[in-house]
């Protein structure tokens, strides 16, 4: 349980907040490429930490984020024309490049000096590992460009999707660190499921429903070790880095693909949680990447032309009481995500944490708290924060069976920092 001001401090993010000032020190997930595939295609609306934003690629494939309002009459720029190097607003033709800069008031003349001010608020954007980022915060404060192990990957051994979640951001990051509901919530994804199916980790998923949960500190985050009775006198191990300021990574079931997730503020009652398959070694194999396609894994089926769920709020994420009473699945809905989704969205936008009882399985959610209240005070006070630098990013998940006296965090780290080109660990 925590205060409601601490409840408010965590899942509040407009700038001038703690979490929302934070935030914007980091590059941030916008948009996938090819949603912007070409110079001079439609401009795209994005709404980030609650700013209302407009993005495009100009007429040399550069990519502008303004502020969505033409500063004229407020005009939504997502009606504008984007031609010739800026987007042009097509209620008077007042016109702004990537900077926002304003570069033609028509009604004015060319040499109009009223041009030369008038300048829309914009962000820096770059391109990187299939993912339009930007950076949010003080110029002056730009931190590096992220190195998340699945950025720096070639493309073909990435897929990666997002969706629409109707809660506030902390809800589905607290999720990702939960890694004891997955004997629960998860059962029977586990066994049918072909991106998670035929692990020995598994069984000791299914047989053993008491993890014991340990947290380890690291430079980027924390690494969250579930603990599981296994065979032979020795423990599973199922290790979770999370990284700042939101991003999880799951571990690994046999030889499929490593997992990954982010978790990006919408505004306060919705995120985008990102969700990303790669495999530090080798490409993608067309089943594997046939089955995230249709949805399997951590990934989901989508209403036509849309990032919201087939399965959502709205029909109850179609699930199916027989499937459950049955066994099918746990919960009886369908597919990892909407089973999380589910769960999560039902809390409601923001979720009363001063109404929960927590339990050592919990352990994880507790330090991920605290992290970012002491990020947030830290940035306050001008510190350095965790996770900015990209060697602090270089970290991957692993699962594990090891002796009952050894501990995962001395005898896991050759899994948990191993360089690039190299097959992760994985039971």
């Amino acid at each position: 349980m925590i205060s409601q001001e601490q409840n408010d401090a965590l899942t509040r993010t407009d700038a001038g907040t703690p979490m929302g000032d934070l935030f914007r020190r980091y590059w941030i997930p916008a948009l996938q490429a090819w949603e912007l595939p070409e110079p001079d295609c439609p401009p795209l609306r994005v709404k980030l930490l609650g700013e209302r934003l407009i993005a495009f690629r100009d007429s040399q494939g550069r990519l502008g984020l303004l502020d969505e309002f033409c500063a004229h009459r407020g005009v939504s720029l997502w009606f504008g024309r984007n031609e010739e190097n800026g987007l042009r607003c097509p209620y008077h033709g007042w016109k702004y490049d990537i900077t926002g800069q304003c570069v033609d008031l028509p009604s004015e003349g060319a040499d109009s000096p009223m041009c030369r001010r008038i300048r829309l608020k914009s962000y820096p954007c770059i391109e990187a590992g299939g993912v339009v980022w930007t950076y949010m915060g003080p110029p002056h404060l730009q931190p590096a460009l992220p190195e998340l192990e699945w950025v720096r990957v070639p493309a073909e051994r990435r897929y990666a999707s997002k969706r629409l979640q109707e809660s506030n951001y902390l809800q589905a990051l607290e999720g990702g660190i939960d890694s004891s509901h997955v004997s629960f919530l998860h059962a029977g994804a586990l066994r049918s499921d072909p991106l998670l199916s035929g692990s020995r980790g598994n069984r000791y998923n299914e047989h053993d429903l008491m993890p014991q949960f340990e947290v380890a500190e690291f430079p980027g985050g924390l690494l969250i070790g579930a603990r599981r009775n296994a065979d032979n006198d020795c423990y599973y191990w199922r290790i979770t880095p999370f990284i700042m300021p939101w991003y999880t990574i799951i571990p690994p079931r046999a030889g499929h693909p490593l997992g990954a997730h982010a978790w990006v503020p919408i505004d306060d009652q919705h995120c985008w949680a990102w969700s990303i398959n790669y495999h530090p070694r080798r490409a993608l194999n067309e089943a594997e990447l046939q089955a995230m396609k249709d949805g399997k894994g951590i990934h989901c089926r989508y209403v036509p032309g849309t990032f919201v769920p087939l399965q959502n709020s709205g029909n109850d994420y179609l699930m199916d009481r027989a499937a459950q009473k049955a066994g099918v699945t746990y919960s009886g809905v369908e597919g990892i995500a909407m089973q999380d989704a589910s769960v999560q969205e039902s809390m409601g936008p923001i979720q009363d944490r001063t109404r929960e009882n927590l339990c050592p399985t919990d352990r994880g959610i507790v330090m991920t708290r605290r992290l970012l209240l002491a990020a947030a005070q830290a940035n306050r006070e001008g510190k350095p924060l965790p996770g900015l630098a990209p060697a602090e990013q270089h970290v991957r998940s692993c699962a594990i069976e090891l002796p009952r006296d050894r501990h995962f965090n001395e005898h896991a780290r050759h899994g948990l920092f191993a360089p690039l080109d190299t097959d992760p660990i994985t039971v």
